[in-house]
């Protein structure tokens, strides 16, 4: 699951939400569709009481089919935070660390990291939660498929000392890396995953599940995922914190309206879906709200970038490619196609909660925004002209400039983006066409550089910005770049920054804001991405049967209002702790 989430859901508005729109706030259809749900309404009132429900949307987009943490993109809802926990959370607001499984974890050498596990944790079947779960669940990345396989090309051994302790010994000391690991990795029991055959563990669909969450599987069908809450969980003792839903129903994405319809009818209880116009809800007297009580109404989730293939003539000038940052009307992308839904990314496009690391003198000379006389400029500078005549710049050889833009159809926010991209090149000279292959076709083309431009948000909100860069300037570009730096940028001197960062400690932010400014020097300078806005952590809730909601407001809660993959370990299954029902 990227954590977008794939906008697939068509905006056909309800009588109540069309009820409140105005003129002034209304959105653009730019909804395409996606299977609907056959639920309307809570219809399994015995089995789940509505009192103690919570239901949720927006994050499964079919059936749920495994219930495995290593699959982080398509695992049933809640997989990895309601059933599996990882050994810390990382809470992005404050920048710090939150102590979960692990009890401590300290650098006790250069290349040594001593994590010490709580006492007391057992999982759902009983058996205690020790070192060797730790041990054996860091050991699977030694098999090829599991996602995080590259951490052994600079971990070099775990070793359990005690029950409740284990040695990490490192190759090379990867900060930044390191740290992101121990609050993104699910603990898995050795005593049930040793069986799995190691070709098999990637794809084992778990239908068993035994994890140390506050949560138990409970049953799932077609078209959603239930927990029930486990009275045992251990965090009851060791944090004084409990969960407040006895019971959580995740359905599988259904269009908007019948999302909407949910919503309003008290039968959804958070919507993580992407709901144009949600504005006039939160502002009418719907009982729906959101973080935020204006725009941009959400957080922050990830930065949305004009990708450009810089193996491709002209997008292998960085000079071509800095005129296409100026020639992109941003401010109507983010008014006029999302309603002010999300915000415009800065120059670096780095995340608002990393805003510490972003060196204002280097973005004050160096940043760029829309400015077509400055895009035109820098074209004919550069020997971009017209020599045909057609109102389009030439190749340096006089040869046609024809580019084409892709996203995926039926994805009609960044549809509609793309044509925005496209009307703003071509105003300032430059022919851009956008295109809309299936998303699989995208994929392939993506992955073999067979493309001019793309849309591309495949980096979330992490602890470091490392991780960004990761993505941004990755080396060495292989024939199939399959995650990150599609557009085969490739800067010796960037990539060697990104692993003089990584070595930083993680406490060393000087350190770390020295390295961060020569990247974004580097960065502005190439403009091997164009970042252009940040997609929104998508959240809508409904206060008939649970408050409390986390909010920018005074006394309320501030963790992550998602059920979002990858966002309860960011926080998210803290805001389950911080509920009340409705009616106390």
């Amino acid at each position: 699951m990227r954590n977008r989430t794939r906008f697939l859901i068509p905006f056909m508005v309800v009588g109540l939400a069309a009820a409140a729109c105005s003129s002034g706030d209304t959105t653009p259809s730019t909804q395409g569709s996606a299977p609907a749900a056959s639920a309307a309404a809570p219809a399994d009132s015995k089995s789940f009481p509505r009192n103690e429900t919570l239901y949720s949307s927006g994050t499964m987009w079919g059936p749920p089919a495994n219930w495995n943490p290593l699959r982080e993109w398509d695992s049933a809802t809640g997989t990895k935070g309601l059933l599996y926990e990882t050994l810390f959370l990382y809470d992005a607001t404050t920048d710090k660390f939150q102590p979960w499984l692990a009890e401590s974890g300290e650098w006790t050498g250069d290349k040594e990291y001593t994590l010490k596990l709580r006492s007391g944790i057992t999982w759902s079947d009983g058996k205690p939660l020790t070192a060797d779960d730790v041990k054996f669940t860091f050991e699977l990345g030694k098999i090829e498929t599991v996602p995080y396989h590259n951490i052994w090309t600079f971990l070099d051994s775990a070793d359990v000392v005690d029950p409740q302790t284990v040695k990490f010994t490192f190759k090379e000391a990867r900060y930044q890396q390191w740290a992101n690991h121990v609050y993104q990795r699910a603990i898995v029991p050795k005593h049930i995953w040793e069986s799995v055959k190691p070709e098999e563990v990637v794809d084992f669909a778990n239908e068993n599940p035994v994890g140390t969450g506050p949560y138990n599987y409970h049953s799932h069908d077609q078209d959603r995922q239930s927990w029930v809450k486990r009275d045992d969980w251990w965090g009851i003792k060791a944090l004084g914190k409990d969960v407040k839903p006895k019971y959580i129903v995740d359905i599988v994405n259904s269009s908007n309206e019948v999302a909407m319809g949910l919503l309003l009818q008290k039968g959804l209880d958070l919507s993580n879906n992407f709901l144009p116009g949600v504005a006039n809800l939160v502002r009418g007297n719907f009982g729906v709200s959101t973080y935020y009580a204006d725009a941009p109404f959400m957080l922050s989730a990830n930065t949305a970038w004009l990708v450009l293939n810089t193996k491709k003539k002209p997008m292998d000038d960085p000079a071509f490619r800095k005129a296409m940052a100026f020639s992109v009307d941003t401010k109507r992308i983010v008014e006029n196609v999302y309603g002010n839904l999300v915000k415009p990314a800065d120059p670096t496009g780095l995340l608002p909660q990393w805003d510490k690391y972003v060196d204002k003198s280097v973005t004050g000379s160096m940043g760029f925004s829309y400015d077509p006389a400055k895009s035109k400029q820098l074209l004919a500078d550069a020997g971009y002209k017209d020599t045909d005549g057609d109102g389009f710049v030439n190749n340096k050889d006089g040869s046609k400039i024809d580019l084409k833009i892709i996203v995926p159809t039926g994805w009609t926010d960044w549809m509609e983006s793309i044509r925005v991209i496209a009307t703003s090149a071509k105003d300032v000279g430059i022919s851009l066409t956008p295109e809309f292959p299936d998303y699989n076709a995208l994929v392939e083309q993506r992955s073999t550089g067979k493309f001019d431009m793309l849309i591309n948000n495949e980096r979330q909100l992490s602890n470091t910005p490392e991780r960004y860069y990761d993505y941004v300037f990755n080396m060495p570009v292989q024939k199939l770049q399959n995650t990150v730096n599609f557009g085969r940028y490739e800067n010796e001197k960037a990539w060697d920054l990104v692993g003089r960062l990584d070595a930083t400690k993680t406490d060393d932010v000087e350190g770390m804001k020295a390295i961060t400014s020569q990247l974004q020097k580097i960065q502005l300078e190439d403009m091997p991405v164009i970042p252009l806005w940040y997609n929104g952590l998508w959240s809508q809730v409904s206060n008939s049967v649970w408050k409390n909601w986390p909010s920018d407001a005074a006394g309320t809660p501030k963790t992550p209002p998602t059920m979002w993959r990858n966002w309860l370990e960011l926080g998210g299954v803290l805001t389950l702790t911080e509920l009340q029902p409705a009616g106390a």
